[in-house]
């Protein structure tokens, strides 16, 4: 499976994918430059992306612990996502994501 992720630059980047794993750590494997310092806890929101909106009813709704992390992401909107919080499976192949502001590593 694959997942496009367009980063900071907006540059596309097809990357394959393991169903079962978390977006971001697909996102963080291929060396593209998310933050991620809670390495998926969902005690942070340095991995913060943006959700093609076609994509949007395939994921599952967020946990209230995600909406209270989002709360401290930067320029949060409808179809802000914590990517460790998006787990990849099937439906989710060619899954559309953009990296946010403030989950770029320093």
């Amino acid at each position: 499976m694959k997942i496009i992720v367009t980063d900071f630059d907006g540059n596309k980047h097809e990357l394959e994918a393991l169903e079962g794993w978390r977006a971001m750590e697909v996102i963080r494997d291929w060396d593209l430059p998310i933050k991620a310092e809670c390495g998926g806890c969902c005690s942070c929101a340095t991995c913060h992306v943006y959700v093609d909106d076609k994509w949007l009813d395939k994921l599952p709704e967020p946990t209230d612990e995600e909406i209270e992390r989002l709360d401290d992401a930067f320029d949060v909107e409808d179809n802000s996502r914590l990517s460790c919080q998006i787990i990849l499976n099937s439906d989710l192949d060619g899954l559309e994501l953009q990296m946010a502001p403030g989950s770029e590593k320093d």
